[in-house]
């Protein structure tokens, strides 16, 4: 999702947003330890997210997993501004050896078992592949939803300062 992202948001020049940095400490040493997340846990997580976009000057792109319903629906009535999800599919080989090839990230890869039963869309999102180069799958999401591509140039004199 991060990498994914943080590209699609520097080719289309919107404001990258990664969600894994609003995560409280009690949710990261949860997930450290391996145990998977309540909605519970992640209502905290998903209001600390609202409150950043909500300060946005701008488009933004969000990595984070929006993995339910109940987490959309809370993420959309704390935030006033269109959201749309984009659902990054792999088989889960893929995601299993990507999430193993992580040096610097918090959450081991034994969780992805408990977020893929977690996982519930039903047609909320755009859904895109993700069996080939993220260039490819930036390009992909951009056909997809119709986003005008902008140039590195162009993107970097029109983006506003971020907002920590």
């Amino acid at each position: 999702k991060s990498t994914i992202g943080s590209l699609l948001a520097e080719q289309i020049g919107w404001e990258f947003v990664e969600g894994d940095d609003f995560h409280p400490a009690s949710n990261v040493e949860k997930m450290q330890r391996g145990t998977p997340l309540t909605d519970d846990d992640r209502h905290v997580w998903i209001q600390a997210i609202a409150r950043r976009l909500s300060g946005a000057q701008g488009p933004c792109i969000v990595a984070c997993s929006a993995l339910n319903p109940t987490v959309r629906q809370w993420l959309q009535s704390c935030v006033n501004r269109e959201i749309t999800y984009v659902l990054l599919e792999g088989s889960r080989e893929l995601l299993a050896e990507r999430m193993a090839s992580r040096s610097d990230h918090f959450m081991p890869a034994s969780l992805l078992d408990s977020q893929l039963e977690t996982l519930n869309v039903d047609g909320e999102a755009t859904r895109v592949r993700i069996d080939q180069t993220p260039a490819q799958t930036c390009n992909d999401i951009i056909r997809r939803l119709k986003l005008p591509p902008t140039s590195r140039q162009t993107a970097k004199a029109s983006r506003r300062p971020r907002i920590r």
